[in-house]
């Protein structure tokens, strides 16, 4: 039997499973920060629970993530401090993330998560690793689909230019 077969668990991870391991951590604990502060700026309930369910979806990935990485003797990247709560209503118009703003930023941290595992997915040789991206890659779909209809009914979808004109073939 080769260093590769049997138990994944006991196999070693490659520099580049650390790396994506690692640096997907680190986006995750920025996602975490922001969407905190969104929280506090955030006026719709519906945009409310999905900021909420993010919060819940990096912090279930964290413990995975991070017991990777403590079990393999890898250090755990900074985490940026809580934030503190502060009601919307005493945050200056001007000084204000709007609910499209804060929408279109959760998109675009969820577009980089999906191509982040995606990746983490392709590089992997643990097939644990594998398997625990492809799970996060799912969630992080289902958010995006979640979000997609929200944005859609809200009006808040910024499309690009629609091609109508199809020509004749």
């Amino acid at each position: 039997m080769g260093i590769l077969s049997g138990n994944p668990h006991k196999e070693p991870l490659h520099y580049g499973e650390v790396f994506g391991i690692w640096s997907y951590v680190m986006m995750g604990k920025a996602n975490y920060a922001s969407y905190q502060t969104f929280i506090n700026h955030c006026g719709d309930e519906d945009l409310q629970k999905i900021l909420g369910d993010c919060i819940s979806q990096i912090n279930q990935e964290y413990e995975r993530l991070e017991e990777i990485l403590k079990v393999n003797g890898i250090s755990i990247p900074p985490s940026p401090p809580e934030r503190s709560y502060a009601d919307s209503e005493n945050i200056p118009i001007g000084a204000k993330f709007q609910d499209k703003e804060i929408s279109g930023a959760i998109s675009v941290n969820i577009a980089k998560c999906l191509v982040s595992c995606s990746t983490i997915m392709g590089e992997s040789i643990r097939e644990d690793i594998a398997m625990l991206f492809g799970q996060f890659h799912t969630n992080q779909a289902q958010t995006a689909a979640k979000l997609l209809r929200l944005n859609k009914e809200k009006g808040w979808l910024i499309t690009p230019p629609l091609h109508t004109d199809i020509p004749n073939v």
